[in-house]
């Protein structure tokens, strides 16, 4: 009967924790409360990042059509101009027109070359932030990014493997 009333024995704990429960004055149910407005908020969160990951693979997608368009026109300009430079070369080889035509079609040749290699760039941009927007994942992937370059040369790729 001592021992019944030492502090060893787990009825009291248990009688203790259950009276505790009981005179809570609502703090139960104000943690109750506010997990479920803090699930509420994280819901919230959850689907706002959704909509902003879709928004930016639209974004993204509507960025990379105009990439092709502009691609397009810049090879077309590239090449009208390449044909520009060679009717103007042979003109001068002929002797009609003099050489600082030619400079003038080579320099606006280059310029077109230098926008067509802008406007690769700018898909190739766009397409690596396409990628970011759909969630990357690449560098997660094991081996080389870059598949490795195979030379033209059969001895060149024996050497290349030695």
């Amino acid at each position: 009967m001592s021992q019944l009333f030492s502090p060893g024995m787990g009825v009291w704990g248990i009688a203790g924790n259950l009276a505790q429960t009981v005179f809570d004055a609502g703090a139960l149910a104000a943690k109750q409360q506010g997990a479920e407005e803090a699930t509420l908020q994280a819901a919230a969160q959850y689907r706002s990042t959704v909509l902003i990951a879709f928004q930016n693979v639209a974004d993204t997608l509507r960025a990379l059509q105009s990439d092709a368009r502009a691609l397009n026109a810049a090879i077309a300009a590239e090449r009208s101009a390449a044909q520009n430079n060679d009717l103007v070369r042979k003109q001068v080889e002929a002797g009609q027109i003099s050489l600082p035509l030619l400079l003038a079609a080579q320099q606006a040749y280059l310029q077109t070359a230098l926008a067509r290699v802008q406007a690769e760039g700018q898909r190739v941009t766009d397409t690596i932030a396409l990628f970011q927007a759909l969630g990357g994942g690449w560098w997660n992937r094991p081996g080389p990014l870059v598949p490795p370059v195979v030379p033209a040369d059969p001895t060149a790729q024996t050497v290349a493997a030695n």
